[in-house]
């Protein structure tokens, strides 16, 4: 067996989508076969590095949540244009047809099953950070496991707050209206632009949200121990902000054989 065949699998771009020229895009491909994974997880994408770059390997690997759910057929993958770096100016220049490799294993261990107990589960992600959570959102055991959901995702501008049609789906998805009750009184989307006053959304960070009690007043939700759960996503030091925000409320971190209120995810 060959290493490509050993380790990896060499998948075809099948679909792309600009969502912000110059920073922001979404591509699908084709799933490995036997590619299995947990809502919530990553996978380490590769690039050929045919621009060459001196200090790159010959195929360059990233970490990268899927947006897609663990039922579909295909894969989906959220990305952010990291100016002149390695492997997104090679991603960016991807066409459908074109190849891109993708490691057998899964990896991550942002998935609800960190949680043994809670009633709400709070989704909160900046940027890209979104792409987990709608992997989780797609995912029937999700809705059966809590009684609300609510995804807050910020970002600094109104064009930047991505995939609205796939979101507002979910309150009407045909599976799910079938199996679970009341999906649109349990679900709850709070959009949220740092640098731009938009109409319907709010304007802090998410920090600031918490701290001041804003999201459990916006959702009707209140928020404690016995009841929420968070999942954390986004730059490093958005999710170490958060995490501080609520430890000094009395949250803990969940963890291998210990029960707790945070789960965070770590591709850095």
């Amino acid at each position: 067996m060959s290493e490509v065949e050993d380790k990896y699998t060499r998948e075809t771009i099948t679909s792309l989508r600009v969502w912000v020229p110059g920073k922001l895009f979404s591509f699908t491909c084709t799933r490995p076969t036997g590619f299995r994974f947990t809502a919530g997880q990553f996978a380490r994408l590769g690039v050929d590095n045919t621009l060459q770059l001196p200090a790159e390997p010959e195929i360059i690997w990233r970490a990268y949540s899927m947006v897609s759910g663990p039922f579909d057929e295909h894969l989906e993958f959220f990305s952010i244009v990291v100016p002149n770096g390695a492997f997104t100016s090679h991603l960016s220049q991807l066409k459908v047809g074109s190849p891109i490799y993708i490691d057998k294993t899964n990896f991550g261990f942002l998935t609800t099953a960190r949680f043994e107990t809670g009633k709400d589960l709070w989704l909160l992600g900046s940027g890209t950070g979104l792409a987990p959570f709608l992997s989780i959102l797609h995912d029937p055991h999700t809705w059966e496991q809590f009684e609300n959901i609510v995804l807050v995702h910020s970002a600094r501008t109104a064009e930047e707050l991505v995939y609205q049609d796939m979101i507002n789906g979910f309150v009407e998805h045909p599976v799910f209206s079938e199996l679970i009750e009341n999906v649109k009184k349990r679900f709850v989307y709070v959009p949220v632009v740092t640098r731009e006053k938009i109409p319907n959304c709010l304007d802090e960070r998410i920090t600031a949200l918490l701290e001041q009690g804003i999201l459990a007043k916006h959702t009707g939700l209140p928020m404690n121990v016995e009841r929420s759960r968070f999942m954390i996503c986004g730059n490093p030091e958005m999710v170490t902000d958060i995490r501080k925000v609520l430890k000094s409320k009395g949250y803990s971190p969940a963890r291998r054989n210990t029960p707790g209120e945070i789960a965070v995810e770590n591709y850095w």
